[in-house]
């Protein structure tokens, strides 16, 4: 077997190796693993404590096995893995929001947090970017952090993937899946919720 260093690994057909797997060749999914680690890490450090991190994106690749099945070939698997990562990310909080819940009362409060105007201009059109351009990310991420503690997991998933990474109403549906509908619901009530908090907050 030739070795490659990495920047120069052969790119290998997703749907080749999802055709192998399916056909009983399970040794084959370690190269979908090496090729999709990083991505799948990129997308559950964006939702869940770093703590669970590699817990999370362990969960993703055994959910992704048991699920290859429901892929349909000709797809991006790249986009299929991230919905994939994305739901099991909604699932642990889901988890950890029936072992406890954050009362209000609980968060931190005073200091120079930032004020629900801030989320206001947070949270517009184009916040993912302002987000994460502002000079106060580091206080505004402890802030939101502890806020979203108090949200439902759905409400949670919703308010990062939608306001703070920029994915559509759309794209948020098929990650959740709900209706678009639902989606634009839950955006605007997690959104108000968040600045309700965070009005007591500071």
């Amino acid at each position: 077997m030739q070795n490659y260093p990495k920047d120069e690994m052969p790119e290998i057909c997703d749907d080749g190796v999802v055709r192998r797997v399916l056909a009983g060749d399970a040794n084959a999914y370690e190269a979908l693993l090496v090729k999709y680690t990083r991505h799948v890490g990129g997308v559950v450090c964006r939702h869940v404590p770093p703590d669970h991190v590699e817990e999370v994106a362990h969960d993703v690749f055994v959910r992704a096995y048991g699920s290859l099945g429901s892929f349909t070939l000709g797809r991006s698997f790249r986009a299929w893995l991230t919905t994939v990562a994305v739901r099991t990310c909604y699932d642990f909080w889901r988890r950890e929001m029936r072992c406890k819940e954050t009362p209000i009362s609980s968060l931190a409060s005073g200091g120079d947090l930032p004020s629900a105007e801030w989320m206001d201009t947070v949270l517009s059109a184009d916040s993912h970017r302002r987000f994460h351009a502002d000079e106060t990310r580091r206080a505004a991420e402890e802030v939101l952090s502890q806020a979203l503690g108090v949200l439902s997991a759905r409400e949670r998933m919703v308010m990062e993937l939608y306001y703070l990474e920029g994915y559509s109403t759309r794209e948020v549906a098929l990650f959740l899946n709900m209706s678009m509908a639902n989606v634009k619901i839950n955006a605007f009530r997690s959104r108000r919720k968040l600045k309700q908090i965070l009005e007591k907050m500071t």
